[in-house]
């Protein structure tokens, strides 16, 4: 992870700073859209979607993003053979945060898996994209009775050398998130954003309509992007604390990246993981980067196949 990682999950602001001080204003947006059901866990909404029959599979987006960047293509994908559950991560798009604080990994692992129980589910491949793969991992270090498999596509699994930069304190922070935060997100133009997509896809293509899809207003929601930021900015810790544990992921893990991915490297994330985890095997995609779910998407398609017959998940 590096100092791009201010666009990690779905390429849509964090460091709009710059073009909301030039002046440039924002213009058409699409909203973002609730298309599931609101779930009450501990006194908390839990966003959720689920599609299909099967073996369970959960699917957890990665920063600045919400669950329909999983449903974009994936998960009816997957919903032709499991049944498929999306959620929306504490904090961000239509799941409530669980305190002012940054939500920890282990924290939003142990809230979602209650979602997931009250759901019915018992058993299910956990696959988390980049910081939803460290929900993923949490996933099975707390709840390994639930995490029959765990899938990490460009997960963030590992604390990086040096730092994030600037804009994570800033945006954490109760004078930046409180009162700059809130104009830079309604001052950021629509060509920021298409970049900042593209930049976090590259060198893969953007899928069509995938920015639109995904809802700009609701990406760029100022209380979601300072708890994006809080989030995002206490994770190295908290990755130092979970890696000494990851000896004991006891079911079968399978981890998928992109060779090209210069938002969460590959060297520094899951090559480390694969000789930590026991039950690990690694896929490195040459030619492509962060965005490897919607790029490669057979490929991750067949990990995921791969964990659930490995765990023994059958329809």
């Amino acid at each position: 992870m590096n100092r791009r990682h201010f666009i990690v999950g779905t390429g849509l602001l964090a460091s709009a700073a710059g073009m909301a001080m030039s002046g440039n204003s924002a213009t058409a947006s699409a909203v973002g859209i609730r298309e599931g059901r609101l779930l009450q866990i501990d006194g908390r909404t839990v966003h959720a979607v689920q599609e299909g029959s099967g073996p369970d599979v959960i699917l957890i987006h990665g920063a600045s993003g919400n669950l329909r960047d999983m449903t974009f293509s994936l998960a009816p994908r997957l919903a032709r053979t499991f049944r498929v559950t999306a959620f929306d991560r504490p904090g961000l798009g239509f799941s409530e945060p669980l305190h002012r604080e940054a939500e920890t990994p282990i924290e939003q692992a142990q809230h979602l898996a209650k979602a997931a129980s009250q759901l019915g589910i018992s058993k299910a491949v956990i696959v988390g994209h980049s910081y939803g793969g460290a929900v993923a991992l949490a996933w099975g270090l707390e709840r390994p009775d639930q995490a029959a498999a765990l899938v990490s596509l460009a997960g963030a699994a590992m604390p990086w050398p040096g730092d994030l930069g600037a804009w994570y304190g800033f945006a954490g922070s109760t004078i930046g998130g409180g009162l700059l935060v809130p104009v830079l997100s309604r001052l950021t133009p629509d060509s920021f954003v298409d970049n900042a997509v593209k930049d976090v896809f590259a060198p893969d293509a953007v899928p069509d309509g995938y920015a639109a899809f995904l809802g700009r207003d609701l990406a760029l929601n100022s209380k979601i992007l300072v708890k994006n930021a809080r989030q995002v900015g206490s994770l190295k810790p908290q990755l130092a604390e979970m890696q000494v544990r990851y000896p004991a992921l006891d079911m079968p893990l399978e981890i998928v990246h992109g060779i090209e991915d210069d938002t969460v490297p590959l060297d520094v994330h899951s090559i480390p993981l694969s000789k930590a985890a026991p039950h690990a095997r690694l896929l490195k995609l040459p030619g492509h980067g962060h965005m490897i779910h919607h790029a490669a998407e057979d490929d991750v398609a067949a990990a995921i196949t791969s964990a659930a017959g490995r765990a023994g998940l059958r329809g």
